[in-house]
């Protein structure tokens, strides 16, 4: 790599990088000067949307909700990249589909990546113990203890898979073209709408 391309590089990753910590740290700084960020009553709308559409497309995956300590609804996460990315979403945690928390997610991704989607995820906390740590946490970072799944077999997980996988990720609705989604990295942060 040529002096040249690597300063480049390095402006762009660099550029990109603070632009996205920005987004990570938008709302908390907008609410500290009394700006209203969001709307609770929105989020939950669609919150409401996104839970109806999973389950009334994929009726296995109501199972999997029941079963669940809490589940957060993340309705729209949008994702673009090229070499660097990022994404940005908000949503609710719900225990008992009774919202308790709002959340952020932002993530910054390097490597090989080009294109823009957007999808909706719902994490599946199915053990009292992971949702405690999700909640207590002053930010948690998804990580490789995620179980994946697609919606079309979240009813088939048997009660003891269910049990030894203390959360499971549904990622659904992908509008856009971009590879190798994954929710590792993604940071999610309490925010007050």
């Amino acid at each position: 790599m040529t002096g040249m391309t690597r300063r480049v590089f390095l402006g762009t990753a660099g550029t990109a990088s603070l632009g996205l910590a920005a987004c990570a740290t938008a709302d908390r700084t907008m609410q500290s000067y009394g700006v209203n960020t969001g709307n609770a009553a929105q989020i939950d709308a669609r919150v409401d949307s996104t839970r109806q559409f999973l389950l009334s497309r994929y009726p296995g995956t109501q199972d999997l909700e029941n079963r669940a300590a809490g589940v957060l609804w993340m309705p729209l996460i949008t994702e673009a990249g090229l070499f660097v990315g990022g994404s940005y979403g908000r949503g609710a945690l719900r225990i008992n589909n009774a919202t308790v928390d709002y959340y952020a997610l932002t993530s910054v991704t390097y490597g090989l990546q080009v294109g823009a989607q957007q999808y909706a995820h719902a994490l599946f906390f199915m053990i009292p113990q992971a949702l405690e740590d999700f909640r207590r946490g002053q930010g948690w970072t998804a990580g490789a203890d995620i179980s994946y799944a697609t919606p079309e077999n979240g009813g088939n997980f048997g009660a003891q898979t269910t049990q030894l996988d203390p959360v499971v990720a549904l990622i659904f609705g992908q509008q856009g073209m971009m590879a190798g989604l994954t929710l590792e990295g993604a940071k999610y942060s309490r925010i007050i709408p």
